[in-house]
């Protein structure tokens, strides 16, 4: 059985080398994703050109996403290193401080809007919740609190707000650089942080189309704004990460589980793709294999619906990045086989099809999951049918045959497809079919004798234009 769900990893100082970017697409490299957080443009363009050299090597399709910084609210600096708080002691941040001057009374903050955004009473809750103050007063650009939970505190620590309500836009200057970035180094997806509602998608999107890009946006869930405004949120983004470091600081670590569930259900539902993120096997920054809890929460991602999950720091910066990428696939082909053997087949019929390429794609998987049917070929131009089928359960491989490279690359995020490099270009039906059989048999995806189905357009290379299905038995020409 093919894997299905889909490994994201992460590029960093720890891949900086074209033989380990290699033995991570051998070891099942989907996505690869630039963290705009971290490092130049000028070292992304290395990382890229050294990914696209391993790709060219191992023979594989690997999709390219950018993940945006966004509002990141953090501290700034303290002058002789890290402080220690301690329980009930008095505590400042002061955004007019020196960035530089902090100390165990005070430390600046670099978002200036922060003393406008918090009052009396509120959370503020530091290096992911490790460090908690309670705001007892706000005098000018200094927010005065009381240590709630101490402990060692050091440079550029972000802060939340317990319940969330920081006013910062979600994209921000640099933002709009990365953006150009994303263009014109053509990455198929653009991940936005901290994202509050559907008009943060919506602004992205024209950013994007002003550069030139046709990336699709991926709505990082990771605000309680967000979550209060979900259903939004999913119909206008092309994809959901659900990122749970953030998310988990600003909702409260028991609401996680739950959350995570409902956000993947509501993407599938609406036919989205959805990421599941942070820190999936966290403890492989430093050790050669995961932790059992690691292990059961790739699998539960994985059986909740995920069309993929994520590396951050593990292949960024971890010692072992290529047992890493080889721990995720051997964790979701076991959480795949065991959701197959218990049930083969989720099939949803609810609702209504918002068009010939959904009806297309529902009559396909309905038969396929029906048949004996070895694989699916889909013939396509934007990837749009394969997505579809991608939302129904099943077994069955969906390849989706396509001449751009652009399409190629974006369906390697898409849970159950895989791509096929074919020139869709008009010719005759039986010659065509024939070019179908003698790909899938060289690349050893099928036997002559099993069935297939074909979707395809009647006008052969125009986006959007699936309206046919076919059974055929896999022969020679």
């Amino acid at each position: 059985m093919l894997r299905r769900t889909k490994i994201v990893a992460t590029l960093g100082p720890a891949t900086d080398d074209v033989e380990i970017l290699r033995g991570m697409c051998r070891a099942g490299l989907d996505v690869a994703r630039l963290n705009f957080s971290h490092g130049t443009h000028e070292q992304h363009r290395r990382r890229l050109a050294m990914l696209r050299e391993a790709c060219r090597l191992e023979g594989r399709v690997v999709g390219l996403l950018g993940d945006l910084a966004g509002p990141k609210i953090r501290i700034e600096s303290f002058r002789d290193g890290p402080v220690q708080l301690v329980e009930g002691q008095a505590f400042a941040l002061d955004t007019s401080l020196d960035p530089q001057a902090g100390n165990a009374e005070a430390v600046g903050c670099a978002y200036q809007n922060l003393p406008a955004d918090v009052g009396p009473g509120d959370t503020l809750l530091l290096n992911d919740g490790l460090i908690v103050l309670e705001v007892t007063g706000i005098r000018g650009t200094r927010i005065d609190t009381r240590v709630v939970s101490g402990g060692e505190l050091s440079n550029r620590k972000g802060v939340n707000r317990k319940g969330g309500g920081i006013s910062a836009p979600a994209l921000t200057d640099k933002d709009f650089e990365d953006i150009r970035f994303a263009a014109a180094e053509q990455l198929d997806y653009v991940a936005l942080s901290f994202v509050r509602d559907a008009a943060d998608i919506r602004q992205a999107r024209k950013l994007l189309d002003q550069a030139g890009s046709s990336a699709r946006i991926v709505a990082k869930v990771e605000r309680q704004e967000a979550i209060q405004h979900l259903s939004g949120i999913v119909d206008v983004a092309d994809v959901v990460m659900v990122a749970r470091g953030d998310l988990g600081v600003e909702m409260g670590y028991a609401a996680l589980t739950g959350l995570q569930k409902t956000i993947i259900q509501q993407t599938r539902n609406r036919n989205r793709l959805v990421i599941t993120a942070t820190q999936m096997m966290e403890s492989m920054v430093q050790n050669p294999v995961p932790t059992r809890a690691e292990v059961s929460d790739v699998a539960n991602a994985v059986m909740d619906g995920s069309d993929a999950v994520m590396l951050s720091a593990e292949t960024a910066s971890g010692r072992y990045p290529v047992k890493a990428v080889a721990a995720m696939a051997e964790v979701i082909e076991g959480a795949e086989g065991y959701q197959l053997s218990q049930q083969r087949v989720r099939h949803r019929a609810e609702g209504s099809f918002s068009g010939t390429e959904q009806a297309i794609a529902n009559a396909v998987m309905y038969t396929a999951n029906h048949m004996k049917v070895r694989a699916i070929v889909a013939l396509t131009e934007s990837g749009s049918t394969p997505l579809w089928m991608s939302r129904i359960r099943s077994d069955i491989p969906i390849y989706a045959f396509t001449r751009h490279e652009a399409t190629r690359r974006r369906v390697t995020l898409y849970r159950g497809v895989y791509p096929v490099d074919f020139d869709v270009s008009p010719t005759a039906l039986v010659t065509m079919t024939g070019a179908i059989f003698a790909q899938l048999l060289k690349l050893g995806l099928v036997d002559e004798g099993d069935l297939v189905i074909l979707t395809k357009g009647e006008l052969t290379g125009v986006a959007g234009g699936t309206n046919s299905m076919q059974i055929l038995p896999v022969r020679r020409f």
